[in-house]
């Protein structure tokens, strides 16, 4: 469907072992899919390693509506502590690298992130993350304002507020500066009207936006920061 679009470069997020179902270097199929679009100027950024959020809930109401509803046991690097979220890097950017695709940036899943997993981001060869409302730089943490649209479809309720929330938030950021990122999940195509949402809310987009990676938007904002201060 994007491809279809014109020429618009993304950003995708691979999980090494998806729900412990299997590495992805067993599936010759994936690893000649992702270098097809690698070949035509993608890039790829590590999306945590098993996907899956496998701490203990802790008896916080909040936390456990954020870890266990809110984000259905997804969020892996929620309550991480700095050793293990740092092992799950490495181990993660290990096997990316090892199938030769240069990795910049790391995304955790449902944008979680435990104050350990931050200091781990810190300590690795990352030059990003991102979180809901932001890019941020690493090592330093700088903070670049790139409100996300995403659909939730986990059920038909989730399908109609996210329609409604995207549709209001790219209104209301219109042409407001701050870059806008769609991140599309592998779940959103079966649901036909999301993906055909998901066209109408790109056509929108682009007469005043240049489609780039996260890595390419982060050196602009690299440059734009240099340049003002």
């Amino acid at each position: 469907m994007i491809d279809g679009l014109g020429d618009i470069p993304v950003t995708l997020l691979v999980v090494p072992d998806y729900h412990r179902r299997g590495r992805i270097d067993s599936d010759p199929l994936f690893l000649r899919a992702v270098e097809r679009r690698l070949a035509r100027g993608d890039e790829v950024a590590l999306h945590g390693y098993y996907h899956r959020d496998d701490q203990a809930a802790t008896l916080i109401p909040a936390d456990w509506l954020r870890r266990r509803v809110y984000t259905a046991g997804e969020g892996e690097f929620a309550a991480l502590h700095a050793d293990e979220a740092a092992a799950r890097l490495e181990r993660g950017l290990k096997l990316l690298q090892d199938m030769g695709w240069p990795v910049c940036g790391f995304v955790a899943p449902a944008w979680l992130l435990s104050a350990g997993s931050r200091t781990a981001l810190s300590r690795l060869p990352f030059t990003y993350t991102t979180t809901l409302r932001a890019i941020h730089r690493l090592p330093d943490w700088r903070a670049f304002l790139s409100p996300a649209l995403a659909y939730s479809v986990r059920s038909p309720l989730r399908r109609a507020l996210s329609r409604t929330w995207n549709d209001r938030l790219l209104t209301l950021i219109g042409k407001h500066p701050a870059p806008l990122r769609f991140c599309l999940h592998a779940a959103d195509a079966h649901h036909p009207f999301v993906v055909h949402h998901w066209r109408n809310l790109i056509e929108r987009a682009l007469p005043s936006r240049r489609p780039m990676t996260k890595q390419a938007c982060l050196e602009v904002f690299a440059c734009a920061a240099a340049a003002f201060g």
